[in-house]
């Protein structure tokens, strides 16, 4: 069998982007800003992968992978590396978080109340065909006809309430914290390290640890912390609390004395917070053991919930002080969840190998050659 290079070099190259560009072209031109508007949790994800957010730019990055989150998401963290950095944000509260949609599976009746929301959680999976035949002005009618049910149905009086409350609302566990249920941690106030800056050391700080897996691959953290539930690793959970909202970056205003009041309000971004209840085992300052409550955290850019959900499970499973599963080893977690990393090794192996793999070969040969000559012996 006989190996020779390949020939063309730059120019199959070019025409193979051409092609590439030529496939995109022909399925039609859609504008980024219907891509952003239409299909906001695939340009959410995209965001939320890429560590940045920024959605006029994350549609554009989807538009030129033509769907493909792996390369979208590759798009905008290339991008977002060449950005410069102007301000350090205040640190954000998440209780001060405006929800649109906070429960607990935890507890029936929690302070503040459970606002379901927008969700799908309830809904029936099955496909809706009218979508087929669906036009500019179906939208319209229908989004109309929604709009009014909502308005009948709310308490204008009630509403405007709640517009205050929401902007504010108790958090569910600090009922379990005042009957001190809940297994307390050691504050750490060291500076939080910057994982888009430092590459990943083990063992990471919890600071780079939770930043690993809110820009993770949302699939891989999914299935590797369902495998922590399933039975590679302990942490059951139940979620305490699942609040989903905006929350408020702000910036200390130049030449200030770095008060609350004196901040500049930069914008908004939206976020899911999930704080995961998880029975666990709890020396008290006796030396008695007793049953707690271990709290998991999640917090991802966006209203992934899922994700959000298997990050707060994986948080619990990386902080186990007997490490016997996968889940909780920190390097196996954190170094594979991590999508640009994984898909850059993988496409890698499509590209020419043929010097190692001649070398591999050759070996093959000769072990087999002398295998033959000492069978002959």
């Amino acid at each position: 069998m006989g190996y020779v290079a390949v020939s063309g070099g730059e120019q199959a190259i070019a025409a193979s982007l051409d092609l590439l560009e030529a496939r995109r072209l022909e399925g039609g031109a859609l504008s980024c800003a219907l891509i952003r508007d239409a299909l906001p949790e695939l340009v959410e994800q995209v965001q939320s992968e890429g560590s940045l957010w920024a959605p006029d730019e994350a549609a554009v990055a989807v538009k030129q992978a033509r769907g493909s989150v792996e390369e979208a998401v590759f798009l905008m963290r290339a991008w977002r590396s060449t950005l410069e950095r102007l301000y350090v944000s205040r640190v954000i509260d998440t209780s001060e978080m405006r929800v649109d949609r906070r429960i607990s599976a935890a507890f029936k009746d929690i302070a503040g109340g459970q606002v379901l929301g927008a969700t799908r959680d309830y809904s029936h999976r099955l496909i809706d065909f009218d979508l087929v035949d669906e036009t500019a002005a179906d939208v319209r009618e229908r989004l109309r006809q929604i709009n009014e049910d909502l308005a009948d149905e709310a308490d204008h009086s009630r509403a405007a309430d709640d517009a205050e409350t929401l902007a504010r609302m108790p958090r569910v566990l600090d009922h379990l914290r005042s009957l001190d249920m809940v297994r307390s941690w050691p504050t750490d106030d060291a500076e939080p390290v910057d994982v888009t800056k430092t590459p990943l050391s083990f063992p990471a700080p919890r600071s780079a640890v939770l930043q690993a897996l809110s820009r993770g691959l949302t699939q891989a953290v999914v299935a590797i912390g369902y495998a922590a539930i399933r039975g590679f690793g302990l942490s059951h959970p139940t979620v305490g609390e699942l609040r989903r909202g905006d929350l408020a970056v702000t910036i200390d205003a130049p030449g200030g004395a770095g008060e609350k009041d004196d901040a500049y309000y930069l914008g908004s971004i939206p976020a899911t917070e999930v704080e995961s209840l998880i029975v666990c085992d709890e020396v008290d300052e006796r030396g008695q053991h007793r049953s707690a409550l271990d709290v998991g955290y999640g917090l991802v850019m966006g209203a992934d919930e899922s994700k959000a959900i298997a990050m707060s499970v994986l948080d619990h499973s990386l902080r186990a002080d007997d490490v016997r599963f996968p889940t909780q080893d920190q390097e196996f977690v954190l170094y594979h969840i991590d999508g640009v990393e994984a898909t850059g090794f993988i496409s890698h192996l499509k590209l020419p190998h043929y010097v190692t793999f001649q070398s591999k070969l050759d070996s093959a040969i000769r072990s087999m050659a002398e295998k033959g000559g000492d069978a002959d012996a």
